[in-house]
């Protein structure tokens, strides 16, 4: 292993060990260690990234390093990368400019592209998302873009009859709400993400839809939470749809919110899962800002900023890097990388740790869903495996907070989710407070991590979702 790499992870080892994952490295206490490097160092340097999108939309984050060398390229090359590779997945964007290290630069040109080390991220964010090929190009300060981001308010409206609806991996959601009022939820089991037939999808959504306009005198508008990434009402990825063959995708999904907005005849609007959230997190708390993220079959995020408005930004947290270790990191089995935020806090994580503890599991509990839910069942009674591996799962929270602390300007961390449902969710606060208390004071003290109600967990999103539609577009 690189020296540099080597003594930064002997840095990085957590003072509050993880169970069943002893190798855990947080990108939090990686990347502090590696920056009182370069605070020490007279000859640190400053590069500036720029991340843009064919509507003009650019962003820009700044780091410095320490000086490019062969002792320090490894090291730098990855705190750069594994910073690019965040932003990618927290606001979106196809065009990176990188000014201030024409040597990352070009390194990240190479792993950018079709058969590179990250070529999943350069295709979903270039053809798949934004629909133009992705680039990485170095450049001087001066040739750097201008910043521009926008931001937009949407959520809490609440005129007229109003349908909501939540499409997770393993339940879907709905629910009826007159004028704020709710008068209906409910939770259907399915399972999309190894279903290959669209139909089947198509299906399930049109049930739950009529599930909840069965509560109301009419339907004014829709409003959608999904996990995945979406582009005006039009699906670009997203877990639940991943078996379906690309054609069928192409024809079928990618319109197929617009199409049942046609065949309802009123507004529709859907939005990723984590934006939800965070939304929800903002009107329930009437506080801001608030990061959100949702522990289910993947991890999604969303962010409401300082005016509590919701932002252009993508915010997929599942394949966002918190774990840096150079070795035996979990591989993520969508994007191919390893050690990112799906496989620490979701359903994905407590079935690994689950094996990592040799937990036994009867014939019949062979899906994640079933193991998440039979570990806490344990729990409830009082296993102790059961316990450290929400342990272990509100440590990693604890550290991928801090880390996101270095992105987005934090003040509340609502965590919402199946995983996060009964005795579970209080382990997980507990612990990741712990976490943030003993190794980062400082951001303990302006940073709330807690939960919503069993009620709003459950069933919250739906509801939130109902009020995404502007009043503005409800007839009469």
């Amino acid at each position: 292993m690189d020296k540099l790499i080597a003594q930064l992870e002997q840095a990085s080892v957590p003072a509050r060990a993880v169970p069943y994952d002893p190798g855990f490295r947080p990108a939090a206490l990686w990347t502090r260690a590696y920056r009182k490097l370069v605070a020490e160092n007279a000859a640190r340097r400053k590069v500036q990234i720029a991340l843009g999108r064919p509507d003009g939309i650019v962003y820009h984050y700044e780091l410095e390093i320490l000086p490019w060398c062969a002792e320090t390229a490894e090291a730098t090359y990855r705190y750069i990368e594994r910073t690019l590779k965040y932003l990618l997945w927290q606001k979106g964007g196809c065009n990176v400019w990188i000014a201030g290290c024409p040597e990352a630069a070009a390194r990240l040109a190479t792993d950018y592209r079709a058969g590179g080390a990250h070529a999943f991220d350069a295709d979903v964010m270039g053809e798949t998302v934004f629909s133009a090929p992705f680039t990485v190009k170095a450049c001087s300060e001066s040739e750097l873009p201008a910043a521009n981001e926008p931001k937009y308010k949407m959520g809490g409206c609440w005129k007229g009859c109003r349908v909501g609806f939540d499409l997770g991996g393993s339940d879907r959601k709905c629910a009826a709400v007159i004028d704020g009022k709710v008068v209906h939820t409910e939770e259907v089991p399915w399972s999309p993400v190894t279903e290959t037939d669209w139909k089947y999808h198509r299906d399930g959504i049109e049930d739950s839809l009529r599930r909840a306009a069965a509560h109301l005198p009419r339907v004014d508008a829709i409003g959608g939470s999904a996990a995945g990434v979406y582009v005006n009402n039009q699906a670009r990825i997203a877990s639940l749809f991943r078996s379906i063959p690309k054609p069928d995708f192409d024809a079928h999904v990618r319109t197929l919110f617009l199409d049942i907005e046609k065949s309802w005849n009123v507004p529709l609007v859907l939005m990723n899962d984590g934006e939800v959230t965070a939304l929800a997190g903002s009107l329930s708390l009437e506080d801001h800002p608030v990061l959100g993220m949702a522990f289910g079959t993947s991890l999604a995020g969303g962010y409401c900023g300082c005016d509590g408005g919701l932002t252009a930004w993508l915010n997929e947290l599942a394949f966002v890097p918190i774990d840096f270790r150079s070795t035996g990191a979990p591989q993520d089995d969508w994007s191919g990388d390893f050690g990112v935020g799906a496989q620490y806090l979701s359903q994905q994580a407590v079935g690994r740790l689950a094996v990592a503890a040799n937990a036994p599991f009867d014939a019949a509990c062979t899906g994640l869903p079933e193991r998440l839910a039979e570990m806490q069942r344990r729990l409830a009674n009082g296993d102790a495996v059961a316990r450290d591996i929400f342990t272990a799962v509100g440590r990693f929270l604890g550290y991928a907070v801090a880390h996101a602390d270095s992105f987005y300007k934090l003040k509340r961390f609502l965590a919402l989710g199946r995983v996060t449902s009964g005795g579970a969710g209080d382990i997980i606060v507990k612990e990741s407070t712990q976490v943030l208390r003993e190794e980062f004071p400082e951001i303990a003290e302006r940073v709330r991590i807690e939960m919503p109600d069993e009620k709003s967990k459950r069933h919250g999103q739906a509801v939130v979702a109902a009020s995404l539609p502007s009043d503005d577009l409800i007839k009469g």
